[in-house]
């Protein structure tokens, strides 16, 4: 870390992706023009993983080998893996008003009033990127997929969202990238694409073979797979 740069926060987001035989889309949001972080950028939903998300029931933890993966390459202090997803799936649930979750009691809100709890067995481990130094907020973003079959409701309806997010809508798959995007969104979009290329839209999503790493931690960047 470089002098003076902020604090690295672990972050989580969600890729939401909704296959059909007319082709590929994506959940994606706009940023408002005041956000301090990326304002006005296309974005995932997610946001910042909060100590509270520890606390936050699963009704499935999430699989392996992505427990694993998230384990690699730790940093000090990392929340656990069940964490992470927990916090990927509230803010989901925060800024699309959409719910990953299976039947249960005892869910944060949102999901009590559905009668549902969390599921971060529907998620698989994608990417993972330090914010480099020099920016005015730095994280450990951790991006996950997960397939639209496994939300509860109707994917359409974002009634329930907050503001933080404007323009949500399903993306294209094949036109994301011409949106004004930041650079990490475009190049996780890719690494989306080629996962959905490897199987039809009727069948489960594949594992990802391994997750690109980018590390910003030191003096010089690095691109480890993670496997």
């Amino acid at each position: 870390m470089t002098e003076g740069d902020p604090p690295i926060r672990d972050a989580a987001s969600i890729l939401v992706l909704r296959r059909g035989p007319k082709g590929a889309h994506v959940l994606m949001g706009m940023r408002g023009q005041a956000a301090a972080f990326m304002p006005s950028k296309f974005v995932f939903p997610g946001g910042a993983v909060d100590p509270d998300d520890a606390a936050i029931p699963l009704a499935r933890p999430l699989a392996q080998p992505h427990r694993d993966r998230l384990l690699a390459e730790p940093r000090d202090g990392t929340p656990s893996p069940d964490a992470i997803a927990a916090a990927a799936l509230r803010e989901l649930a925060e800024e699309t008003g959409l719910l990953i979750g299976r039947s249960g009691s005892g869910g944060p809100a949102g999901f009590a009033q559905a009668g549902l709890v969390p599921d971060a067995g529907a998620l698989s481990y994608l990417f993972r990127a330090i914010t480099p130094p020099g920016r005015p907020r730095r994280f450990d973003a951790h991006f996950f997929v997960a397939d639209a079959a496994d939300i509860a409701g109707d994917p359409d309806d974002f009634s329930a969202a907050c503001d933080e997010l404007s323009h949500l809508h399903w993306v294209a798959l094949a036109e994301a990238r011409s949106l004004d995007l930041p650079f990490i969104t475009e190049v996780v979009l890719a690494e989306l694409a080629e996962l959905a290329g490897r199987a039809r839209w009727d069948e489960p999503l594949p594992l990802p073979a391994s997750v690109p790493f980018f590390d910003n931690r030191g003096h010089a960047p690095r691109l480890v797979q993670i496997a």
